[in-house]
Formats: structure tokens, sequence, C-alpha cells
């Protein structure tokens, strides 16, 4: 699926590589680790797999949620919890000239289910509060996505 309109939206952060100088093939689970802080304790993390073609047209191959729950992911003194995002397994070639690109955000309403942010299930919550994500990328806390690549010829 196309992700121009989701790429345009200001709370989805985007890491892109530059163009490929030879194909890569990502066979098998793929997996993330963010480190964020948020103004709620109950929140998601959505992180999205994308191919990037030489058109600059994006499209997603795998991605994944995690549903952040304070009893099973602890925040640090600073209030920065690492949080583990399976995405789904994925059989992929992303060709010479093509990018990478991963977003994270923390919805992807309707592809996943709301979260209302309260704790309340959401199926029946009745108040929506927005939050507010940081996502951390420094030698502290090395946000990153794990592909499982095949060696070329």
């Amino acid at each position: 699926m196309r992700q121009d309109r989701v790429e345009a939206r200001p709370d989805v952060l985007i890491f892109t590589t530059d163009a490929l100088a030879a194909p890569l093939e990502v066979v098998g689970p793929v997996a993330a680790r963010v480190y964020v802080r948020a103004s709620v304790e109950h929140t998601d993390v959505v992180v999205r797999l994308c191919d990037v073609d030489a058109r600059g047209r994006s499209v997603n191959v795998c991605d994944g949620i995690r549903r952040i729950l304070p009893s099973q992911v602890a925040a640090d003194n600073q209030g920065v919890r690492g949080v583990e995002v399976d995405l789904w397994p994925t059989g992929h070639r992303f060709d010479r000239g093509h990018r990478i690109r991963v977003q994270v955000a923390s919805a992807a309403f309707p592809r996943f289910a709301r979260n209302p942010n309260t704790g309340e299930p959401p199926a029946t919550a009745t108040r929506l509060v927005p939050t507010d994500q940081e996502v951390f990328h420094d030698p502290s806390h090395p946000s990153h996505i794990l592909l499982p690549t095949l060696a070329g010829p």
C-alpha cells in the first residue's frame, strides 16, 4: 500500500537510507527496538518498514505494533522505555537504487485498533487522551530495526 498520505503526517517519524548500491533481500522475522518517552503511561509504538523506489514512491513491506503497558515495559529514571516491536515476517527484495524507509508512530488506525491512552479497554473506552512521544536514537538509546538479510551472489 502506498504511504504518501501517512508519511505526510506530522506525527509520523521517518528514517530513510541512501539509495542502495546493490539489491538487498530481506527474508524472515523483522523486529525493532525503539526507545521512547511518552506523556502518558499507556500508549502504542508502531513501526513500519517501507520500500522507496527511484521515483520516491513509498510502499509498506511489513509493520508491527506494541501496546505499552506500564506493568510490562519499565521506564528508566528519565521515563524512557526500550520497546521491542515485532513486525510481520517478510520476504522482500529492495532493488538497486531503492531506499529503505522506517516509519515510527504512536498509532496506525484503522490498520491497528485505536488506543485510548488511558488504560481502559479499547472497545469500551469513553475517553481518548492524546499523547506526545519522544523517540531517542543516541548512543545511550540506540533505536534500531533488525533486518534478516540473505547474502548476495
